[in-house]
């Protein structure tokens, strides 16, 4: 007899969760064990169901998708999270990934793609939309460009060093000049010199690097 898998709904709206039970009811091997309308039901339910599959929308009251699942995956064993959304944007698709989610699917292609997506990460896999995947290259590059200059942070002065921390820190160059007592232009100067010994283009490129590095710093 085949496994059958328990999948788990969280969206605030009542006709979209229909609309997602009748999809993965008709699917084989599906089985909706339950749904809520907000983000601190989901995690208390979801805790004792224990679902192959939660599929979660980022825009949930109380606690949003992604608090949603940084909180699913802290679970032992954690509870693979499919995202879907209606949005494509860039920054929200590398929150989603930094989050841990499992896959991410958008709204407008539930019907065509959803039960491929369950399918997938409930044998283990990811699953990110074809409608994603130019976020997701460019993800990897920047992350290839940044393992890349690792080995440079090595070079960088102790000044430019504390300019880097700062950055990651949050700091704009106007705080860092203040905090530093130098002026705004040196900052900037500072700045460049990071980015040419780092190998670093692009106008978030260096903001990027000293996030992804602070602990080295």
């Amino acid at each position: 007899m085949s496994q059958t898998f328990k999948i788990y709904c969280a969206d605030d709206h009542p006709i979209f969760r229909h609309g997602l039970r009748d999809i993965i009811r008709a699917a084989s091997r599906f089985e909706v064990v339950g749904e809520a309308g907000d983000g601190r039901t989901a995690l208390a339910e979801i805790s004792k169901l224990r679902p192959a599959v939660a599929v979660v929308d980022i825009s949930l009251p109380q606690m949003d998708g992604l608090e949603l699942a940084r909180a699913l995956r802290r679970l032992n064993p954690p509870v693979p999270v499919l995202v879907l959304t209606m949005s494509s944007d860039e920054g929200t698709i590398n929150a989603a990934i930094d989050a841990g989610v499992s896959g991410y699917l958008l709204k407008d292609n539930a019907a065509s793609e959803l039960v491929e997506a369950l399918r997938g990460i409930a044998a283990g896999e990811v699953y990110f939309s074809p409608h994603v995947s130019g976020a997701l290259l460019r993800r990897a590059q920047s992350r290839a460009a940044l393992a890349a200059a690792r080995p440079a942070v090595a070079s960088l002065s102790p000044m430019e060093r504390r300019v880097l921390r700062l950055l990651a820190g949050n700091k704009t160059s106007k705080q860092i000049g203040e905090e530093l007592f130098i002026s705004f232009r040196t900052v900037q100067t500072h700045r460049q010199h990071i980015c040419e010994k780092l190998g670093l283009q692009g106008p978030n490129a260096l903001l990027q690097f000293a996030l992804e590095h602070r602990s080295e710093l």
